[in-house]
């Protein structure tokens, strides 16, 4: 049975639009919102944007500029939104697995934040994170096993240097995604 609705934290990348298709088969309404932060490539919220229209989701667009980078507080205006929206479920794609030194990647902090989340604001948020035990070949096994493994390849925008699909090869975000889809295509006997 679906659970009513959710705000996923969206940038248009691998992991958080492979959320955005397992919040659709989780939940009976969902949204989406990205941060405007100045991100190197204003591509990255075209893509969010486009594939949010595609999917037949709401689409905010926060801007964040004048605090710079956000991360660790991205989740904290997510819930401001979901609250003023009635979601309880904020469904983000933070991975302990691929940690890479972002402390809000690690479990204990998002659960630490849900608590302070539902206490500051008297509300009952649960932060869903689909993908916080996996690795990359994981994430695309989720993403195929929601029918979603060539939309994610794609139209997906992961790659430091702007190029939507397979990236340009060459920064470590490109380089962490193929080696998820090598291992994950070999598992499968296709690699």
């Amino acid at each position: 049975m679906k659970r009513q609705s959710a705000l996923v934290v969206f940038s248009g990348g691998q992991d958080s639009t492979t959320c955005l298709f397992w919040a659709k088969e989780h939940y009976e309404t969902v949204e989406a919102v990205t941060f405007a932060y100045g991100q190197r490539h204003h591509l990255e919220i075209q893509v969010a944007e486009e594939i949010a229209k595609e999917q037949g989701v709401r689409h905010h667009i926060l801007d964040m500029s004048l605090l710079g980078q956000i991360t660790e507080n991205a989740l904290s205006f997510a819930a401001v939104l979901a609250k003023q929206r009635g979601i309880q479920d904020i469904v983000t794609g933070v991975c302990e697995t691929d940690f890479s030194g972002y402390p809000d990647c690690r479990d204990v902090f998002v659960k630490s934040l849900n608590v302070t989340l539902n206490l500051a604001m008297d509300y009952d948020f649960v932060i869903q994170t689909p993908l916080m035990w996996l690795d990359k070949a994981e994430t695309w096994k989720l993403a195929d096993q929601l029918g979603a493994f060539d939309y994610v390849r794609e139209k997906t925008l992961t790659c430091y240097n702007g190029i939507i699909g397979s990236g340009c090869g060459d920064c470590p975000s490109c380089h962490l995604r193929q080696h998820g889809l090598d291992v994950y295509l070999s598992q499968k006997g296709e690699g």
